[in-house]
């Protein structure tokens, strides 16, 4: 794969190319993002989200405060979610995590009202399917594939960043006390998510940043920008480049699934050597046999998976706290 290639091409887009989309671009060139990117895992069973949903320089974000918040000092939090958005069930009891540990957490409707196709809880796995059945599910699948990559194609960095932008601004005078506090912004970011704490945590070019090609000199209007934020953590990203990494100039933990195809070690190799000759403070942790996106809260059977869920909760947050 080279450099500048995107490290999201999910198993299943394959079936894209080859099948039912020959000869479409997007199909074929589109980045595209695993099941659970864009499907919540079954909830915990009791648990339920203690914050709300509210407006935030003109876009919806949930919002959830530590319990003694303002009484005692907070800091604050952005956390960018994968597919799923703001409407998730888990993604909201993950952000409630992070706030009754201290963090004043915002975590804003990235995808404006338009979250990943088919965003809902999995179901349970139920009997072995027939023949038929299975190639029914292929086509689906080879379906939701392509879907998928169409909404990826509504979604890039130039719809995204100035949706944050807009967040980030109003939050800083909304909550000017927990920015204060902890004298700065931090932030954490879930595989769609994780690509644009990156960009936001560091210093980019605008050709960079918002994804285009521009000449580089000055009198073409490009210019350096960034970093907006303090410190931040991300887990299992995808459509993420050597780029987005290399450019990091805040402390930065990434958390990565061994043998990831929507984020290949190829991919974290060139950023980790970027990172290290850059002398930016930064992490890498790899967790094997974990599926992407373990990361999301979410029940699983298997308890080497919610060991690892819960590790990689700590150890995201004990990044930050230490920042």
């Amino acid at each position: 794969m080279a450099d500048e290639e995107v490290a999201t091409r999910a198993p299943e887009s394959d079936a894209v190319q080859d099948s039912l989309f020959k000869g479409d671009s997007i199909a074929q060139e589109g980045p595209s993002m695993g099941e659970h990117c864009t499907t919540d895992r079954p909830t915990p069973s009791g648990e339920v989200p203690t914050g709300e949903i509210s407006k935030l320089g003109g876009v919806d974000a949930y919002i959830t405060k530590p319990a003694d918040y303002p009484h005692s000092p907070s800091k604050l939090l952005l956390l960018l979610t994968g597919g799923t958005g703001i409407n998730s069930t888990n993604n909201k009891l993950q952000a409630d995590k992070y706030a009754s540990e201290g963090f004043l957490v915002i975590m804003p409707d990235q995808f404006d009202g338009d979250a990943a196709p088919n965003s809902a809880p999995e179901a349970a796995p139920e009997a072995e399917p027939s023949l038929i059945e299975r190639l029914k599910l292929g086509v689906a699948d080879t379906a939701k594939s392509f879907l998928i990559d169409m909404w990826l194609a509504r979604h890039t960095p130039e719809k995204v960043l100035p949706l944050l932008h807009k967040v980030l601004e109003a939050a800083k005078e909304e909550f000017a006390d927990a920015v204060a506090n902890g004298g700065g912004i931090y932030a954490v970011g879930y595989c769609f998510g994780a690509k644009y704490v990156l960009l936001l945590g560091g210093q980019h070019l605008d050709s960079v940043m918002f994804g285009v090609d521009k000449p580089t000199d000055e009198e073409a209007g490009t210019s350096s920008k960034g970093p907006y934020i303090k410190a931040g953590a991300v887990a299992h990203g995808t459509q993420v480049t050597p780029a987005d990494i290399s450019g990091v100039k805040v402390p930065m933990s990434l958390i990565c699934v061994e043998d990831d195809p929507l984020f290949p070690e190829e991919i974290r190799k060139a950023g980790e050597d970027a990172l290290v000759k850059s002398g930016t403070e930064h992490e890498f942790k790899i967790y094997p046999g974990v599926p992407h996106g373990f990361a999301v809260l979410g029940d699983y059977a298997d308890s080497k998976i919610k060991e690892a869920q819960q590790q990689a909760f700590g150890e995201m947050l004990g990044w930050l706290q230490a920042h």
